[in-house]
């Protein structure tokens, strides 16, 4: 979700740092599009007991009343938003500082005209880590010398915090929100089949119970700026588990081509769910936000069995679809070939500093306790990237199920493209958006991502 060229680092730490097969993991997630950036704020309350100054939090974290004001960038809108701002609540109230909110999902373009113009928040969420190392090697972001690394490092799954590092070992950017991607989503009135084992008894099933006008699949792409990226997903998910993490590893980094049979094979396995989802009108895919998406899964009768998306999709579910927790569940992505059993693909929600401020330390290290990742864990819709935070804090047993998915993965990939150069990335968003569009151009979208992997990955 980017807007600039990122100045691509090949060095073995950073690369090693992407390529991690760990015991645990965690990405991030988006919704939908507001047809204008959503805004808000969370000022002290002028009655009623306040936070006591100097008051601790769980994590080391000791609150101070130092008033003024904060300015914050987010992705999030809507239900998000309010979570946010329910989650900030209490530093609001301790520290006496005033928080300036605005959502805003095309969140790469806000920031790259922030940094042109020389207005930027004081704090704000990051598209990724590429964009992000970028951002601090010209100088607009800050380092965060003055969070505990070591014990940052500590309470994420492993290799997390090393994504938040620059080139120069600073930390840059702090994860606070995770999300398991590759998740497979289904009504529970409709879908009764259990969890397949493999990707091949899933279409098997799911094709066989798709009759009428009900679909394989719903799947939506719009998302403004950043359209295509779900379609992103799918392909990561796809090649760690038809190809495994060495070419995954590869594609990421650069060295295996666009156009390399493996690479091809997991498009057209993406096309393929395509040609078998939901496409009322016509070109559906294409024009519906993917926080819409999966509306007529839970429709009567439904116009499709499953749904392919991260696990923050729920506050989507609920809001948009205006489905109940009982009314959905989800299994992991099934297995193509078994020698990549047990495969994750995730990532999370950054967040960085852009001016050095009193309000933006204090508000940046109350964001990584566990004390205030639980307040939006217990509000639903999302996946904590703070170990500490207990599983008996999720509500429903989705989310419950995701954080576990995150903690016992056999092998996890962080999301590929969120990893790749700046106009990579958004490359590989249009070609999504063409292939859907006409599939039989393949062969010529596959050329010219290489021809911009080329160029890319030279900066």
């Amino acid at each position: 979700m980017e807007e600039r060229t990122f100045r691509w680092r090949r060095g073995a730490g950073f690369l090693a740092a992407i390529a991690i097969a760990v015991a645990a993991c965690g990405p991030a997630g988006g919704s939908a599009a507001p047809a204008s950036p959503a805004t808000g704020s969370s000022a002290p309350a002028t009655s009623g007991e306040p936070a006591p100054s100097g008051s601790a939090t769980a994590g080391g974290f000791s609150c101070e009343n130092i008033g003024g004001e904060v300015s914050v960038y987010g992705t999030w809108t809507g239900a998000e938003q309010d979570s946010f701002l329910a989650m900030v609540e209490p530093w609001v109230q301790c520290s006496g500082a005033k928080i300036n909110y605005t959502g805003q999902r095309d969140l790469g373009t806000a920031l790259t005209a922030g940094i042109a113009g020389g207005n930027l928040p004081d704090v704000a969420g990051l598209p990724g880590p590429g964009l992000m190392q970028q951002w601090y090697t010209d100088g607009a972001l800050k380092a965060l010398d003055f969070v505990d690394f070591a014990g940052y490092e500590s309470s994420t799954p492993a290799g997390f915090a090393a994504l938040g590092k620059a080139p120069d070992g600073k930390l840059v950017g702090i994860f606070t929100k995770g999300a398991v991607k590759g998740l497979i989503w289904y009504a529970t009135k409709t879908w009764t089949a259990g969890t397949p084992a493999t990707w091949e008894a899933l279409n098997t099933t799911a094709r066989a119970a798709a009759t009428g006008n009900t679909k394989e699949w719903c799947i939506g792409l719009e998302s403004g700026g950043d359209s295509g990226w779900p379609g992103t997903d799918w392909i990561e998910d796809i090649i760690l588990r038809q190809a495994g993490p060495d070419v995954y590893d590869g594609w990421v980094a650069g060295t295996t081509k666009w156009s390399d049979p493996a690479i091809k094979s997991a498009w057209e396995t993406f096309g393929d769910a395509v040609a078998n989802a939901y496409n009322t009108p016509a070109g559906y895919v294409n024009a519906t936000n993917f926080g819409k998406a999966a509306n007529p899964m839970f429709a009567d009768p439904p116009g499709c069995l499953l749904h392919h998306q991260a696990s923050f999709i729920t506050d989507f579910f609920k809001n948009e679809a205006k489905a109940a927790p009982t009314d959905f569940g989800f299994f992991p992505f099934p297995d193509i070939d078994p020698a990549y059993a047990g495969s994750v693909t995730g990532g999370g929600d950054l967040f960085g500093m852009f001016n050095d401020t009193p309000q933006a330390q204090s508000l940046i290290q109350y964001m990584l306790t566990p004390a205030a990742q639980e307040i939006w864990v217990k509000r639903g819709g999302f996946i904590s990237a703070n170990k500490n935070v207990p599983l008996t804090s999720y509500p429903d047993e989705t989310s419950k199920a995701s954080a576990e998915i995150l903690a016992n993965a056999k092998l996890f990939r962080f999301d590929g493209s969120d990893l790749m150069p700046n106009a990579m990335n958004k490359a590989f968003f249009q070609g999504i958006v063409e292939y859907v569009g006409t599939p039989g151009n393949l062969d010529s979208i596959l050329a010219n991502l290489d021809k911009v992997q080329a160029d890319a990955y030279s900066q």
